[in-house]
């Protein structure tokens, strides 16, 4: 025979499940969008500096989904600079351009911090 026993209450889960369900967690993502923004700009490798500043961030809702999304607008002849950048791409003459990976490091600190802010909200409400 197996026997479980419990003993306390479930009040930290309801208060978290209300705090997911009232969406107060998740009221910083406009903040996080702009430190996202400012940390791919200050990242982006620089020519002309227009890949560098054309970031841009999104939240979205929509019920209890949130997103929040950083693109960029710099796109020339249907190519995506920052995606090049990232990636690499071929040349016309044959030759290849290696890509750098900045995005990665660049907003892996926003993701930690994000993060870090809703697990405090979790703990203390």
């Amino acid at each position: 025979m197996i026997s479980i026993n419990v003993s306390g209450s479930f009040k930290k889960t309801y208060e978290f499940l209300n705090l997911l369900k009232s969406g107060d967690i998740y009221d910083d993502l406009t903040r996080y969008g702009i430190m996202g923004v400012d940390a791919l700009s200050n990242a982006t490798p620089r020519d002309s500096g227009e890949t560098a500043s054309s970031w841009r961030y999104k939240v979205t809702h929509r019920g209890n989904y949130y997103t929040i999304e950083w693109y960029n607008t710099n796109v020339e002849d249907g190519i995506p600079i920052a995606i090049i950048l990232q990636y690499g791409h071929g040349t016309g003459t044959g030759g290849y351009v290696q890509g750098i990976d900045y995005i990665n490091p660049a907003i892996r600190p926003i993701f930690d911090k994000i993060a870090e802010n809703v697990w405090e909200k979790v703990k203390n409400g």
